[in-house]
């Protein structure tokens, strides 16, 4: 990639700055400038420009951001890109920051098939300022202005000919019509019996310069023409645009010796007229009349060149059209493998979402299924809580009431037949008779029955609300009657 277009500043030489390094690459590393914003993307107003020459829609135009925090951490936010920021093999979402740390993983976009990783995937990382400089890639505005640069050698002018002024062949028509114009004028004032002294620059030292120089490569350039590549040379019709060259080359050396020839002359009649103030009349007039042929022969090439120079024009033009008809065409071709690699990602895309719909439609099947269990499994525990509340309801009132108060018993009592009852009630009953209210045996002994009354109580826990308070109730009661 070359070397980065920015110089080592002196606070900076020396020290540790913070990068993206890229894995497996000694090139292409993206400097974090402390207390600067970073942006990339593959449009024209960030920070770093990539430009993906597999997929070049891989990357988005702003992909993402990165700029540290108050506290100086760096962080990395997704810009709603099309393809995703990966921090560490996870995909963050968009808009949102996230803190980066040394030796995190961050990587550009998706791998595309049959690829392993990504196109671009970096490390986090901070190295030695002459360990990052040598492999840093180059910022968007100095890679702008580097390309404006070679934009402006490719621009051939006729500046090399005259001042900052920039001419076609169209302006080198005039300039061979003003050649001409002067040549008319001095042939008039010769004829008047004065010669008209003109130094070689009248002949418009720009036509002489339209000779071609000779690099170290042997090919001649012709400043003000643009240049072709080598491709671009057999599209087109080179062979007639070198012979045209050729005869623009030996017409401008024509020229040039009868402009030579015609100072020449000038010099002698010059010279002859200040020897003899009287002199020979003959030998000035046949002087002048070869003068004047030569300013013929002159203009005639004048006229052949301005012939050529159009001709020249016209293929130079037909050319230049020929070539941009090539690159739209290029670019058509182009613009179609682009659309169909997007297409071809945008299939890729809709499968992997096709299957991820597949997968979380079995996931909600299988929960539907087991909250169905679930729901079947409480019913079914619903029910035998309610058949155990029902059974022990049945033996609380036909096993574990008192016959006399028809109440569960309270301080259960056994008699010395076996049958139960509350202690109380028992104690009132045989007040008027000393024998058993069930089978008429005479009352001989009492046992309390602890066992009895923990298994009522319990029982009646799980009992409702009413029931517990009804029982409360009657213990108490029957606790103030027996104190009283």
């Amino acid at each position: 990639m070359g070397e980065p277009g920015f110089l080592v500043t002196g606070d900076r030489a020396g020290g540790r700055s913070w990068c993206l390094r890229r894995v497996g690459m000694s090139t292409g590393w993206l400097l974090l400038e402390d207390g600067r914003e970073v942006t990339v993307g593959r449009g024209f107003g960030v920070t770093y420009q990539l430009v993906s020459k597999i997929c070049p829609l891989m990357i988005s135009r702003n992909h993402c951001v990165l700029k540290q925090n108050p506290e100086g951490q760096w962080t990395i936010t997704d810009n709603k890109s099309l393809n995703g920021v990966w921090l560490n093999r996870q995909r963050l979402e968009p808009l949102r920051v996230y803190s980066i740390h040394k030796g995190d993983y961050i990587q550009l976009g998706v791998p595309l098939e049959n690829k392993e990783n990504a196109e671009y995937e970096y490390e986090v990382t901070e190295e030695d300022w002459e360990t990052i400089y040598p492999c840093l890639s180059p910022k968007n505005d100095q890679m702008i202005e580097k390309n404006k640069g070679l934009r402006t050698k490719r621009k051939f002018s006729l500046d090399e000919f005259e001042g900052p002024g920039a001419e076609g062949p169209s302006d080198l028509k005039s300039k061979i019509n003003k050649v001409s114009c002067e040549s008319g004028q001095s042939v008039k004032s010769q004829g008047k019996g004065e010669v008209a002294s003109t130094p070689s620059e009248n002949l418009n030292p720009k036509l002489a310069a339209l000779e071609p120089s000779k690099k170290t490569t042997g090919a001649p350039i012709y400043p003000g023409f643009p240049k072709v590549t080598e491709a671009q040379q057999k599209a087109s019709n080179s062979s007639a645009s070198q012979s045209s060259l050729q005869l623009f080359k030996v017409t401008m050396s024509r020229i040039l010796k009868l402009k030579i020839q015609m100072q020449e002359k000038q010099e002698a009649v010059k010279n002859v007229k200040k020897q003899t103030q009287k002199g020979n009349s003959k030998k000035i007039v046949k002087m002048e009349q070869e003068l004047q042929d030569l300013q013929s022969q002159l203009c005639a090439e004048q006229a052949q060149q301005q012939a050529r120079v159009e001709q020249l024009e016209k293929t130079f033009q037909e050319e230049e059209q020929h070539l941009q008809d090539l690159e739209i065409v290029q670019g058509e071709e182009d613009l179609k493998e682009q659309l169909a690699q997007a297409l071809q990602e945008h299939r890729v895309l809709m499968e992997e979402l096709n299957r991820s719909k597949k997968d979380f439609e079995a996931i909600i099947q299988a929960k539907n299924k087991e909250l169905e269990q679930t729901k079947e499994e409480k019913e079914k525990m619903q029910a035998q809580k309610e058949e155990v509340l029902s059974h022990m309801n049945d033996v609380l009132e036909n096993e574990l009431q008192c016959i006399i108060c028809s109440e569960y018993f309270i301080e259960a009592v056994t008699l010395n037949c076996a049958h139960s009852f509350c202690s109380y009630c028992i104690s009132e009953w045989m007040k008027r008779k000393i024998e058993c209210p069930i089978c008429r045996k005479n009352i001989e002994s009492k046992t309390y029955s602890l066992v009895l009354d923990n298994c009522i109580n319990k029982m009646v826990d799980n009992l409702s609300s009413e029931v517990k308070e009804r029982r409360i109730v009657l213990i108490r009661e029957r606790k103030a009657k027996r104190l009283s």
